[in-house]
């Protein structure tokens, strides 16, 4: 009878947390700029860059054409989400999800939560693998390397489902309990990253700063790929820069973010996690990966710079990378099953990240999934900026779907199909497919939209300006 009770004394409280699922943030919820800059810092001083960093140096990157691709690439980052995703969650304060809904009915939305919730879900499951490389240093763990696909050991496995549960009980405890997360471990993090880095150089010759530039073009980022491995130039380094979140800002999952800004001009926070997390960190970890030889396994190479407060940083920033993201990818279910409560939907997705997080092919081919999962996200991003923002100026009205009751919105499908073939069919690289594709899913959406609302009863806008 005790278990009984305690058991539904638990199940009360975790439906308490309620996190603004179905309607706009309240004035009193509203966070400043401390929140955002915390909580920016902490998810991209984070897991990610461990990786990204390493296969920059992988892919033959030089020196001028990373720093100068990351400069520009990471301002125009900023830019987006200052510009495009800020200003609507802002004016919203809903979830990109509820957002959707009014806009695309209820049966499109559940197509675009499932395929969003998996991306979310395998993002999370690659940081929590970055986590597990860490952990398992002092089992002597098999580390995975760059051509492995799946699990390596049972050691790797059992490791990986701890740090799972980790990461799902922090995310199941919302948007609060990430920010104070998060503002507790960025400081800590930008100085073990930097740590790192500056302890590593002199085994690579740097025993003066005027050795940097020399050893960084000779030995570290040298524009020569490792075999197996695509040359990369200064355009892809600044569109993966500017793109490498793009399903966050330009394809506006970061309304679910920022709806809890007091104003739009807090989305250049995001700065605090380009300009130390894909600036300082991604440097920092070529530097890592550099003086391992080519090892990208994050933990090793964390280890190797700065002993165990580097493989502490690690796991530590593998959990403020998969948290937030875990916590977007429960939002997404919820709307799919209304009827359950956000932790136990983020369960759910808990769950199926910690098993996508078997798989080292997460890590190893990251790149390419983040380019991947932001293109086939984009398309809806710029179906809310267009519904937003251009249909009243052309005298339509937002919100189509609902005002009209209408469960499928033919012109956001079309919008989004039409634009990933497209894309698919172009003959650039994939991280290069998305530019474009932001513009003709703009254009399918807008004039699909004169097409069916013609073809229906004039409805006055309320939400023009």
């Amino acid at each position: 009878m005790t278990e009984s009770v305690a058991t539904s004394s638990l199940t009360d409280r975790l439906d308490s947390l309620y996190e603004f699922d179905k309607e706009p943030v309240s004035q009193s919820k509203l966070s400043g700029w401390s929140n955002f800059i915390g909580l920016y810092a902490g998810e991209h001083i984070a897991g990610t860059e461990f990786i990204i960093g390493p296969l920059f140096v992988v892919h033959g990157v030089s020196a001028p054409d990373l720093f100068l691709g990351l400069i520009f690439g990471n301002v125009l980052a900023i830019l987006s989400w200052a510009f495009l995703c800020a200003p609507i969650a802002v004016k919203t304060r809903l979830t990109l999800y509820w957002q959707l809904r009014k806009i695309c009915g209820p049966y499109l939305l559940v197509i675009y939560n499932i395929i969003n919730a998996l991306m979310f879900c395998f993002l999370a499951g690659s940081m929590i693998a970055v986590s597990a490389t860490a952990v398992g240093i002092p089992f002597d763990m098999p580390m995975p390397v760059l051509q492995d696909l799946y699990p390596t050991s049972l050691a790797w496995c059992v490791i990986v489902f701890a740090v799972g549960a980790v990461v799902t009980v922090l995310a199941i405890l919302g948007f609060e309990s990430l920010a104070r997360f998060a503002n507790v471990c960025a400081p800590w993090m930008v100085l073990i990253f930097a740590a790192a880095a500056l302890a590593t150089l002199p085994k690579l010759g740097v025993n003066q700063w005027s050795d940097f530039w020399t050893v960084a073009n000779e030995k570290i980022w040298t524009g020569v790929p490792q075999p197996g491995a695509s040359k990369y130039t200064f355009w892809h380094v600044m569109f993966f820069a500017w793109f490498a979140n793009m399903a966050m800002h330009i394809g506006m999952a970061d309304m679910s973010i920022l709806r809890y800004a007091r104003k739009w001009y807090h989305g250049f926070a995001s700065a605090s996690g380009m300009l130390l997390g894909h600036f300082m960190a991604w440097i920092a970890s070529g530097i890592l990966c550099a003086a391992a030889t080519g090892s990208v396994a994050p933990g090793p190479i964390a280890y190797a710079g700065a002993g165990i407060a580097g493989a502490v940083c690690v796991v530590i920033a593998g959990w403020t990378t998969a948290n937030p993201t875990l916590y977007r990818a429960g939002l997404a279910l919820q709307i799919i099953s209304p009827n359950w409560k956000r932790w136990k939907v983020t369960l759910a997705a808990g769950l199926v990240t910690s098993i996508a997080a078997l798989f080292p092919a997460l890590v190893m081919q990251l790149l390419d999934f983040v380019a991947l999962y932001g293109l086939i996200l984009m398309p809806m991003g710029a179906v809310i900026f267009s519904d937003f923002y251009l249909l009243p100026r052309f005298g339509m009205r937002a919100h189509y779907a609902e005002a009209t009751n209408a469960s499928f919105s033919i012109p956001a499908a079309l919008a989004w199909g039409l634009t990933l073939l497209v894309c698919y069919l172009l003959p650039v690289d994939l991280i290069f497919k998305a530019l474009p594709g932001w513009f003709i899913a703009c254009g399918v959406y807008i004039v699909a939209s004169k097409i069916i609302q013609k073809k229906t009863v004039s409805i006055a806008n309320p939400i023009a300006s």
